[in-house]
Protein backbone atom coordinates (compact mmCIF):
# COMPACT_ATOMS: atom_id res chain seq x y z
CA UNK A 1 0.00 0.00 0.00
CA UNK A 2 1.26 3.03 -1.37
CA UNK A 3 1.33 6.53 1.00
CA UNK A 4 -2.23 7.67 -0.29
CA UNK A 5 -3.82 4.66 -0.30
CA UNK A 6 -6.53 3.83 2.54
CA UNK A 7 -7.61 0.30 0.81
CA UNK A 8 -6.94 -1.26 3.54
CA UNK A 9 -8.78 0.15 6.07
CA UNK A 10 -11.88 -2.05 7.14
CA UNK A 11 -14.85 -1.95 5.44
CA UNK A 12 -17.97 -3.67 7.82
CA UNK A 13 -20.94 -4.29 6.55
CA UNK A 14 -23.61 -3.78 9.68
CA UNK A 15 -26.37 -6.36 8.87
CA UNK A 16 -24.12 -8.83 9.09
CA UNK A 17 -24.60 -11.02 12.25
CA UNK A 18 -23.56 -9.92 15.65
CA UNK A 19 -21.49 -12.59 16.06
CA UNK A 20 -19.11 -11.88 12.94
CA UNK A 21 -19.71 -8.36 13.58
CA UNK A 22 -17.55 -8.22 17.20
CA UNK A 23 -14.92 -10.37 15.39
CA UNK A 24 -14.54 -7.38 12.90
CA UNK A 25 -15.18 -4.45 15.02
CA UNK A 26 -12.76 -5.84 17.39
CA UNK A 27 -9.59 -6.75 14.76
CA UNK A 28 -10.39 -3.01 13.38
CA UNK A 29 -9.88 -1.51 16.87
CA UNK A 30 -7.29 -3.45 17.82
CA UNK A 31 -5.03 -2.84 14.56
CA UNK A 32 -6.59 0.34 12.73
CA UNK A 33 -8.54 1.84 15.61
CA UNK A 34 -10.51 3.21 12.09
CA UNK A 35 -13.27 1.33 9.81
CA UNK A 36 -16.06 2.68 7.44
CA UNK A 37 -19.76 0.97 8.14
CA UNK A 38 -21.81 0.53 5.58
CA UNK A 39 -25.73 -0.84 6.23
CA UNK A 40 -25.53 0.97 8.79
CA UNK A 41 -30.27 1.56 8.67
CA UNK A 42 -29.39 5.28 8.85
CA UNK A 43 -32.42 6.89 6.58
CA UNK A 44 -30.81 8.33 3.57
CA UNK A 45 -33.03 11.30 3.25
CA UNK A 46 -31.81 12.25 6.68
CA UNK A 47 -28.43 12.11 5.90
CA UNK A 48 -28.69 13.85 2.55
CA UNK A 49 -30.64 16.79 4.60
CA UNK A 50 -28.41 16.99 7.36
CA UNK A 51 -25.52 17.76 4.34
CA UNK A 52 -27.70 20.21 3.08
CA UNK A 53 -28.43 22.23 6.16
CA UNK A 54 -25.00 21.79 7.31
CA UNK A 55 -23.93 23.73 3.85
CA UNK A 56 -26.74 26.46 4.48
CA UNK A 57 -25.42 27.33 8.11
CA UNK A 58 -21.91 28.03 6.61
CA UNK A 59 -23.27 30.04 3.88
CA UNK A 60 -24.72 32.17 6.42
CA UNK A 61 -23.06 35.76 6.57
CA UNK A 62 -19.81 36.04 8.96
CA UNK A 63 -21.70 38.24 11.46
CA UNK A 64 -24.73 35.99 12.07
CA UNK A 65 -22.33 32.89 12.81
CA UNK A 66 -20.21 34.83 15.16
CA UNK A 67 -23.07 36.26 16.94
CA UNK A 68 -23.33 32.31 18.50
CA UNK A 69 -19.13 31.72 18.76
CA UNK A 70 -17.77 30.30 21.28
CA UNK A 71 -16.08 31.37 23.91
CA UNK A 72 -13.87 30.81 27.71
CA UNK A 73 -17.12 30.18 29.10
CA UNK A 74 -19.02 28.14 27.23
CA UNK A 75 -17.69 24.97 24.83
CA UNK A 76 -20.68 24.88 22.71
CA UNK A 77 -21.15 27.13 19.16
CA UNK A 78 -19.46 28.25 16.15
CA UNK A 79 -15.59 28.95 15.95
CA UNK A 80 -13.04 29.66 13.33
CA UNK A 81 -9.78 29.98 15.41
CA UNK A 82 -9.37 26.41 17.27
CA UNK A 83 -6.28 24.92 18.14
CA UNK A 84 -5.12 21.14 18.11
CA UNK A 85 -1.25 20.24 19.19
CA UNK A 86 -1.26 24.65 19.45
CA UNK A 87 -1.79 24.82 15.71
CA UNK A 88 -4.52 27.05 14.56
CA UNK A 89 -7.26 24.43 12.03
CA UNK A 90 -7.96 25.96 8.47
CA UNK A 91 -11.74 25.72 9.18
CA UNK A 92 -14.92 26.70 10.67
CA UNK A 93 -17.56 25.03 12.74
CA UNK A 94 -20.20 24.41 15.07
CA UNK A 95 -20.40 22.46 17.97
CA UNK A 96 -23.86 21.17 19.54
CA UNK A 97 -24.34 18.94 22.09
CA UNK A 98 -26.54 17.03 24.36
CA UNK A 99 -28.84 19.34 26.39
CA UNK A 100 -28.05 19.55 30.08
CA UNK A 101 -31.56 18.58 30.92
CA UNK A 102 -31.53 15.42 28.27
CA UNK A 103 -34.97 17.19 26.41
CA UNK A 104 -34.50 18.93 23.10
CA UNK A 105 -37.73 20.48 23.97
CA UNK A 106 -36.39 22.68 26.65
CA UNK A 107 -34.87 26.06 25.46
CA UNK A 108 -31.59 25.92 24.66
CA UNK A 109 -30.77 28.88 26.89
CA UNK A 110 -33.00 27.57 29.76
CA UNK A 111 -30.85 27.20 33.03
CA UNK A 112 -31.42 23.32 32.75
CA UNK A 113 -29.60 23.21 30.18
CA UNK A 114 -25.94 23.86 31.32
CA UNK A 115 -23.75 21.41 32.13
CA UNK A 116 -19.56 21.40 32.16
CA UNK A 117 -19.20 22.07 28.34
CA UNK A 118 -22.00 25.03 28.25
CA UNK A 119 -25.33 24.90 26.15
CA UNK A 120 -26.30 25.04 22.63
CA UNK A 121 -26.28 27.86 20.64
CA UNK A 122 -28.01 28.07 17.42
CA UNK A 123 -28.35 30.70 14.39
CA UNK A 124 -32.27 32.17 14.57
CA UNK A 125 -35.02 30.26 13.36
CA UNK A 126 -35.55 33.00 10.85
CA UNK A 127 -31.87 32.77 9.77
CA UNK A 128 -32.30 29.15 9.57
CA UNK A 129 -35.09 27.38 9.90
CA UNK A 130 -34.89 23.81 9.34
CA UNK A 131 -31.24 24.02 10.62
CA UNK A 132 -31.91 23.16 14.14
CA UNK A 133 -34.41 20.34 13.58
CA UNK A 134 -32.54 18.45 11.10
CA UNK A 135 -29.61 18.47 13.19
CA UNK A 136 -31.69 17.53 16.42
CA UNK A 137 -33.02 14.48 14.35
CA UNK A 138 -29.28 13.44 12.76
CA UNK A 139 -28.27 13.91 16.18
CA UNK A 140 -30.36 11.46 17.98
CA UNK A 141 -29.80 9.03 15.45
CA UNK A 142 -26.13 9.04 16.03
CA UNK A 143 -26.75 8.23 19.71
CA UNK A 144 -28.45 5.02 18.58
CA UNK A 145 -25.77 3.97 16.24
CA UNK A 146 -22.70 4.69 18.60
CA UNK A 147 -24.62 2.91 21.36
CA UNK A 148 -24.81 -0.27 19.64
CA UNK A 149 -21.10 0.16 18.06
CA UNK A 150 -19.72 0.68 21.69
CA UNK A 151 -22.02 -2.52 23.05
CA UNK A 152 -20.41 -4.36 20.15
CA UNK A 153 -17.04 -3.07 20.93
CA UNK A 154 -17.67 -4.31 24.41
CA UNK A 155 -18.28 -7.87 23.79
CA UNK A 156 -15.12 -7.95 21.77
CA UNK A 157 -13.03 -7.57 24.84
CA UNK A 158 -14.36 -11.07 25.97
CA UNK A 159 -17.29 -13.02 26.43
CA UNK A 160 -18.87 -15.68 28.30
CA UNK A 161 -17.22 -14.50 31.60
CA UNK A 162 -18.88 -14.80 34.72
CA UNK A 163 -22.38 -13.36 35.46
CA UNK A 164 -20.96 -10.91 37.63
CA UNK A 165 -18.26 -9.98 35.13
CA UNK A 166 -20.67 -9.62 32.32
CA UNK A 167 -23.57 -7.67 34.68
CA UNK A 168 -20.37 -4.67 35.21
CA UNK A 169 -20.15 -4.63 31.29
CA UNK A 170 -23.79 -4.27 31.17
CA UNK A 171 -23.84 -1.34 33.87
CA UNK A 172 -21.16 0.72 31.93
CA UNK A 173 -22.79 0.45 28.75
CA UNK A 174 -25.92 1.82 30.44
CA UNK A 175 -24.21 4.30 31.86
CA UNK A 176 -23.00 5.48 28.63
CA UNK A 177 -26.21 5.08 27.35
CA UNK A 178 -28.22 7.49 29.71
CA UNK A 179 -25.62 10.09 31.01
CA UNK A 180 -23.08 10.35 27.57
CA UNK A 181 -21.90 13.64 27.74
CA UNK A 182 -21.24 13.72 23.18
CA UNK A 183 -21.56 16.27 21.19
CA UNK A 184 -21.36 16.80 16.84
CA UNK A 185 -19.33 19.16 15.00
CA UNK A 186 -19.78 20.35 11.69
CA UNK A 187 -17.36 21.28 9.95
CA UNK A 188 -16.25 23.34 6.69
CA UNK A 189 -12.89 23.62 4.91
CA UNK A 190 -12.14 26.57 2.52
CA UNK A 191 -10.24 26.06 -0.30
CA UNK A 192 -6.61 27.08 0.97
CA UNK A 193 -4.50 28.73 -1.90
CA UNK A 194 -1.26 27.84 0.16
CA UNK A 195 -1.21 24.27 -0.31
CA UNK A 196 0.13 24.98 -3.59
CA UNK A 197 3.40 23.17 -3.46
CA UNK A 198 5.37 26.55 -3.95
CA UNK A 199 5.33 28.61 -0.82
CA UNK A 200 7.68 31.79 -1.02
CA UNK A 201 8.40 31.15 2.81
CA UNK A 202 8.96 27.81 2.73
CA UNK A 203 7.03 26.50 5.33
CA UNK A 204 4.89 23.73 5.63
CA UNK A 205 0.92 24.04 4.34
CA UNK A 206 -1.22 24.54 7.16
CA UNK A 207 -3.83 21.39 7.83
CA UNK A 208 -7.25 21.57 8.11
CA UNK A 209 -6.45 19.85 10.88
CA UNK A 210 -3.40 18.63 12.71
CA UNK A 211 -2.56 15.22 13.78
CA UNK A 212 -4.59 14.59 16.71
CA UNK A 213 -6.65 11.54 18.61
CA UNK A 214 -10.01 12.00 19.81
CA UNK A 215 -10.78 12.26 23.52
CA UNK A 216 -13.94 10.37 23.53
CA UNK A 217 -15.30 6.85 23.26
CA UNK A 218 -15.74 6.40 19.49
CA UNK A 219 -16.45 9.02 16.75
CA UNK A 220 -18.72 8.53 14.09
CA UNK A 221 -18.11 10.49 10.93
CA UNK A 222 -19.90 11.29 8.18
CA UNK A 223 -17.86 13.25 5.21
CA UNK A 224 -17.96 14.16 1.61
CA UNK A 225 -17.58 11.40 -0.46
CA UNK A 226 -15.36 13.48 -3.10
CA UNK A 227 -13.24 15.09 -1.40
CA UNK A 228 -10.49 12.49 0.58
CA UNK A 229 -8.36 15.08 2.95
CA UNK A 230 -9.19 12.58 6.19
CA UNK A 231 -5.38 10.70 7.13
CA UNK A 232 -4.58 8.17 9.47
CA UNK A 233 -1.03 7.39 10.57
CA UNK A 234 0.57 3.87 10.38
CA UNK A 235 3.70 3.01 12.24
CA UNK A 236 6.02 0.63 11.53
CA UNK A 237 5.01 -2.88 13.36
CA UNK A 238 2.49 -0.60 15.16
CA UNK A 239 6.06 1.05 16.94
CA UNK A 240 4.50 4.60 18.02
CA UNK A 241 8.08 5.95 18.47
CA UNK A 242 9.13 5.67 14.67
CA UNK A 243 7.50 8.24 12.02
CA UNK A 244 4.56 7.17 10.62
CA UNK A 245 3.18 6.99 6.64
CA UNK A 246 -0.04 8.72 6.45
CA UNK A 247 -2.92 6.37 4.56
CA UNK A 248 -5.86 8.45 2.77
CA UNK A 249 -9.06 7.28 4.05
CA UNK A 250 -11.30 6.86 0.85
CA UNK A 251 -15.02 6.98 2.03
CA UNK A 252 -16.98 4.20 0.74
CA UNK A 253 -20.09 5.96 -0.90
CA UNK A 254 -22.70 5.73 1.99
CA UNK A 255 -20.84 4.79 4.90
CA UNK A 256 -19.75 6.39 8.28
CA UNK A 257 -15.89 6.34 9.13
CA UNK A 258 -15.63 5.39 12.83
CA UNK A 259 -12.77 5.61 14.84
CA UNK A 260 -11.88 4.94 18.31
CA UNK A 261 -11.10 7.20 21.20
CA UNK A 262 -8.55 7.67 23.93
CA UNK A 263 -11.58 6.49 26.51
CA UNK A 264 -11.92 3.32 24.48
CA UNK A 265 -7.80 2.64 24.79
CA UNK A 266 -7.94 3.08 28.36
CA UNK A 267 -11.05 1.12 28.82
CA UNK A 268 -9.79 -1.92 26.84
CA UNK A 269 -6.32 -1.69 28.47
CA UNK A 270 -4.72 -0.43 25.47
CA UNK A 271 -6.09 -3.61 23.25
CA UNK A 272 -8.39 -1.08 21.17
CA UNK A 273 -6.35 1.66 19.72
CA UNK A 274 -7.43 5.41 19.85
CA UNK A 275 -5.16 6.44 16.15
CA UNK A 276 -3.83 9.48 15.51
CA UNK A 277 -5.32 11.58 12.42
CA UNK A 278 -5.29 14.72 10.69
CA UNK A 279 -6.89 16.68 7.65
CA UNK A 280 -5.58 18.14 5.05
CA UNK A 281 -6.60 21.14 3.38
CA UNK A 282 -6.90 21.44 -0.82
CA UNK A 283 -6.33 24.20 -3.01
CA UNK A 284 -9.35 23.19 -5.65
CA UNK A 285 -12.62 21.71 -3.08
CA UNK A 286 -13.69 22.67 -0.06
CA UNK A 287 -14.77 20.07 2.14
CA UNK A 288 -17.16 19.41 4.82
CA UNK A 289 -17.85 17.09 7.67
CA UNK A 290 -19.04 16.13 10.57
CA UNK A 291 -18.34 14.02 13.03
CA UNK A 292 -20.58 13.09 16.27
CA UNK A 293 -18.23 12.39 19.44
CA UNK A 294 -19.50 9.97 21.63
CA UNK A 295 -18.18 10.65 25.34
CA UNK A 296 -18.80 9.13 28.46
CA UNK A 297 -20.56 10.90 31.34
CA UNK A 298 -18.51 14.06 33.04
CA UNK A 299 -18.68 12.25 36.77
CA UNK A 300 -17.63 8.60 34.53
CA UNK A 301 -13.99 7.95 35.83
CA UNK A 302 -12.51 5.86 32.70
CA UNK A 303 -10.40 2.70 34.24
CA UNK A 304 -9.29 -0.65 32.51
CA UNK A 305 -12.23 -2.86 32.85
CA UNK A 306 -10.68 -6.02 34.82
CA UNK A 307 -7.92 -5.74 33.50
CA UNK A 308 -5.37 -8.35 35.61
CA UNK A 309 -2.19 -5.77 34.89
CA UNK A 310 -4.06 -2.29 34.20
CA UNK A 311 -1.75 -0.15 32.09
CA UNK A 312 -3.49 2.70 32.99
CA UNK A 313 -4.77 5.45 36.40
CA UNK A 314 -8.35 5.68 36.40
CA UNK A 315 -9.30 9.09 34.23
CA UNK A 316 -12.00 11.02 34.83
CA UNK A 317 -13.85 12.33 31.74
CA UNK A 318 -15.20 15.46 33.19
CA UNK A 319 -11.40 16.60 34.03
CA UNK A 320 -10.29 14.99 31.03
CA UNK A 321 -12.76 16.75 28.99
CA UNK A 322 -12.51 20.35 30.36
CA UNK A 323 -8.61 20.50 30.41
CA UNK A 324 -8.60 19.07 26.76
CA UNK A 325 -11.10 22.06 25.29
CA UNK A 326 -9.22 24.41 27.63
CA UNK A 327 -6.24 24.01 25.08
CA UNK A 328 -8.35 23.58 21.93
CA UNK A 329 -9.38 27.48 23.10
CA UNK A 330 -6.26 28.72 24.65
CA UNK A 331 -2.25 27.55 24.50
CA UNK A 332 -1.85 26.15 28.03
CA UNK A 333 1.34 24.16 26.58
CA UNK A 334 1.56 20.53 26.18
CA UNK A 335 -1.68 19.17 25.15
CA UNK A 336 -3.36 16.52 28.32
CA UNK A 337 -2.85 12.89 26.80
CA UNK A 338 -4.22 9.51 28.36
CA UNK A 339 -0.53 8.63 28.37
CA UNK A 340 -0.73 11.43 31.61
CA UNK A 341 -2.65 8.08 32.91
CA UNK A 342 -0.38 5.79 32.29
CA UNK A 343 0.92 3.87 35.28
CA UNK A 344 4.46 4.64 34.99
CA UNK A 345 3.86 8.31 34.52
CA UNK A 346 5.05 11.01 37.18
CA UNK A 347 1.76 13.61 36.13
CA UNK A 348 0.54 16.21 38.21
CA UNK A 349 -3.19 15.55 35.93
CA UNK A 350 -3.63 12.49 38.76
CA UNK A 351 -3.57 14.95 41.80
CA UNK A 352 -5.33 17.90 39.76
CA UNK A 353 -8.24 15.52 38.47
CA UNK A 354 -8.81 14.45 41.95
CA UNK A 355 -9.09 18.40 42.86
CA UNK A 356 -10.98 19.12 40.21
CA UNK A 357 -13.98 16.14 41.08
CA UNK A 358 -14.64 17.93 44.42
CA UNK A 359 -14.50 21.33 43.25
CA UNK A 360 -15.89 21.66 40.64
CA UNK A 361 -20.37 21.34 39.76
CA UNK A 362 -20.69 19.72 36.66
CA UNK A 363 -23.41 21.17 36.31
CA UNK A 364 -22.38 24.21 35.40
CA UNK A 365 -20.33 25.85 32.92
CA UNK A 366 -16.79 25.09 32.79
CA UNK A 367 -14.89 28.33 32.89
CA UNK A 368 -10.78 28.29 31.55
CA UNK A 369 -10.21 30.98 33.75
CA UNK A 370 -11.45 29.86 37.05
CA UNK A 371 -9.69 26.77 36.15
CA UNK A 372 -6.58 27.38 34.98
CA UNK A 373 -4.74 26.67 37.58
CA UNK A 374 -5.96 23.14 37.28
CA UNK A 375 -5.15 23.08 33.41
CA UNK A 376 -1.83 24.27 33.50
CA UNK A 377 1.27 21.93 34.29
Amino acid sequence: MSEDEGAGVPIIDLSLADDDLVEQIAEACSTWGFFQLTNHGFPPDLVDEFRSQMKEFFSLPHDLKICLKRDENNARGFFDDELTKRRRDWKEAIDVGVPGSRDWSVPDDDASNECLDGFNRFPAESDAPKFRPTVVRYFQACESLADRIAVLMGKGLGRGGNIETEKQKDTFFQELRTKHTSYLRMNYYPVCPSTMHSRPDDKPPPLGISPHKDAGFLTVLVQDDDCHSLQVARYPNGDESMKPRWVTVHPHPGSFTINTGDMAQIWSNGKYKAPLHRVLTNDAKVRYSAPFFYNPGYRTEIAPFLAQKPRYNPCSWGYFRAVRFAGDLTDLGIEIQISDFEKEAESPHIEKQARFTCEVDCCSRFSVEKFRPLAEV
